[in-house]
């Protein structure tokens, strides 16, 4: 048996060998050879990366994506406030799930599992609801791998002058995003996905004017953004509660690594070959995919499961493991499909060594052409 898989998955993924050495090192949260030396340079790097100019602010949170999500909707969206959601699958789902619990108020956009949203749909809403005050979307939906318009719904946002969120969890790093540009007032992202971290943190790009406003309006005391931005900001760097110190020192030999590889677009173009050759190869062995190729984001794809009566997504999965290669289950609730995720430490002769893997493991014969 292979226990040193390669993962296919949008997050966590498969590292470098250099993010795994830094994490050897242990590091003190009170001393400034962390705080200022590790903290408040990955803090303006990210505000860098994510082209936010003068006005912009990072804030690194503990927990994994969704708890830097949470964080965002607890502190930023208060009680005389309306929030829109778009939501095409498990992620913008799970926005409208806290929305529900946190007792806010909001109007959802369900737009089904494989389709972007309706943009004349989304005006209407903005026309008739003035009370909105908030617009949410998820850029990458990892359900399927679609990619939403976000540059369509950012237009919309800044016509009708709505703040805009925008949970960046599975693309920013690996699709070049301008905060500036785009008039994104909170963009939510996590170490352990395109920048090629480990789990551990999430992170928040925020315009600084949009989150002073947010004091004592958040109704929790662990995912409060504003008091975790207003100690970073005091204290150098340093955080409220434990910070995952190995995972920051992971965090910051990555951003040295997406640097050598020439940022962003550079990395974008990695990604977006490897997701064209893992899908032009899967379709020869006669998979389809789920979505259109319009629709298809670089960092994820999902494919339908064969429908021969031998097929068994844990037995394929199993042989695929047993190779080296670790994919992911389907999530798409109307259709059977499994994903396959090409970021991370992934590479085109991955691919290649992927789509032989497949080829062995197809036991219910699709097709078996020769690589």
């Amino acid at each position: 048996m292979n226990n040193n898989y390669l993962l296919l998955t949008p997050g966590p993924l498969t590292t470098s060998r250099r993010v795994k050495e830094a994490m050897l090192k242990d590091s003190c949260t009170w001393d400034d050879d962390y705080n200022l030396g590790v903290i408040q340079v990955i803090r303006r790097q990210l505000v860098e990366l994510a082209g936010g100019e003068q006005g912009y602010t990072a804030v690194l949170m503990q927990g994994s994506g969704t708890f830097a999500v949470e964080s965002v909707l607890q502190t930023v969206i208060g009680l005389q406030h309306k929030l829109l959601i778009i939501n095409n699958g498990a992620y913008g789902a799970r926005i409208v799930e806290m929305a529900k619990r946190l007792g806010l108020s909001y109007h959802e956009i369900d737009c089904g599992e494989v389709s972007q949203p309706d943009l004349l749909v989304m005006e209407q809403i903005l026309q008739q609801q003035s009370d909105i005050t908030h617009i949410a979307m998820v850029h990458c939906e990892t359900t399927t791998g679609i990619l939403n318009p976000l540059t369509e719904v950012a237009e919309l946002s800044q016509r009708y002058h709505k703040s805009l969120i925008i949970d960046a969890m599975s693309s920013f790093g690996g699709i070049p995003i301008n905060v500036t540009n785009l008039g994104i007032d909170f963009l939510i992202s996590s170490a352990n996905k395109c920048i090629q971290g480990v789990p551990g943190f999430g992170f928040v790009i925020a315009r600084e004017d949009k989150l002073a406003e947010c004091a004592n309006r958040c109704r929790s005391l662990s995912l409060d953004l504003y008091d975790q931005w207003l100690c970073m900001e005091q204290g150098q760097g340093k955080w409220r509660f434990t910070s995952p110190t190995h995972a920051v020192l992971a965090f910051a030999q990555a951003l040295k690594e997406l640097e050598e590889e020439g940022g962003i677009s550079d990395r974008n173009q990695r990604y977006c070959q490897n997701q064209r050759k893992l899908v032009s190869g899967m379709r020869k062995l006669g998979f389809d995919t789920l979505l259109d190729d319009s629709l298809q984001s670089p960092i994820i794809t999902a494919f339908y499961s064969p429908k021969h009566q031998d097929y068994k997504f844990k037995h394929f999965y199993t042989l695929l493991k047993d190779q080296g290669f670790v994919i992911y289950p389907g999530k798409v609730s109307q259709s059977d499909c499994f994903r396959i995720g090409n970021i991370g430490e992934v590479y085109s002769r991955d691919i290649e060594a992927l789509l032989s893997a497949v080829t062995s493991s197809c036991y219910w014969q699709i097709k078996q052409p020769t690589y």
